[in-house]
């Protein structure tokens, strides 16, 4: 294919998908780390450059890990925390903002914590993943907020808590943690009732997240997928685009 054709498929496409979702009375958007990606955050399996490149996540990524080597997990999430609090939405972001504040859009449903959709301005986001903006004491109540969690860190680099010196943790959910319970149900209403299930910048194989479009599907409804890699939905889509998603959305938005 030539870039001319390239250009005409996607342009196609994208006409095609700003159709369904104007005709779409219950449209709901699952993205994943893609999204971001146009805001300079890497996502976590990209060849060369996905996060999981330099590290393994079971290292430094499971609820196992914060408890053995509370100070290593640190270590690795203290900086990307703080690479994370100074990003900006991308076009991608703001996009899906604009279409739920025309009223084409039901909500977002995000597998990650970097608080993006929320800055961008979307006002129903189900942050599945948990996020980032808050961090809790693993042994009492204590909450604190981002901007909070920088001053409780000790001489080890380990935060602690300040009412009763127990272990701080992100709010973010690690691997061989639940997902929120509150928000998993809400997501699964959203994607049983969705009329057209946009799939964002994810890949799509991470569960429980990954089962949320056959939900759609199982009801009648549409997915479109707007991702550079591939999918275990890709057959089933109403609509691919594998563009930039910042360029696409952009496309599509002023499509609609």
């Amino acid at each position: 294919m030539t870039p001319e054709q390239g250009q005409a498929t996607s342009r196609a496409a994208a006409v095609e998908l700003a159709g369904l979702i104007r005709e779409s009375e219950r449209t709901v958007a699952l993205t994943g780390a893609g999204v971001s990606v146009p805001s300079g955050i890497p996502d976590f399996r990209t060849p060369g450059k996905g996060l999981w490149e330099k590290v393994d996540p079971m290292s430094v990524a499971t609820i196992d890990a914060f408890h053995r080597d509370t100070k290593r997990f640190w270590d690795f999430y203290r900086p990307r925390f703080h690479m994370l609090s100074d990003k900006e939405p991308n076009p991608a972001h703001e996009a899906l903002a604009t279409l739920e504040r025309r009223g084409l859009l039901k909500a977002v449903i995000t597998q990650n914590i970097d608080r993006l959709h929320r800055k961008a301005g979307s006002e129903r986001v189900i942050e599945v993943h948990g996020s980032i903006a808050t961090a809790s004491c693993t042994s009492c109540e204590g909450s604190y907020e981002i901007e909070q969690v920088e001053s409780l860190f000790d001489a080890d680099g380990i935060a602690t808590c300040g009412c009763c010196a127990g272990k701080v943790k992100p709010d973010v959910v690690l691997f061989g943690e639940l997902l929120p319970a509150d928000a998993m149900a809400e997501a699964e209403r959203l994607c049983a009732s969705a009329e057209l299930l946009l799939c964002i910048g994810s890949s799509l194989e991470v569960y429980p997240v990954a089962g949320l479009p056959e939900l759609t599907l199982a009801q009648g409804g549409r997915i479109a997928i707007l991702t550079q890699s591939s999918t275990p939905y890709d057959s089933a889509a109403a609509v691919r685009l594998d563009g930039d998603v910042a360029d696409e959305l952009t496309a599509v938005l002023e499509l609609v």
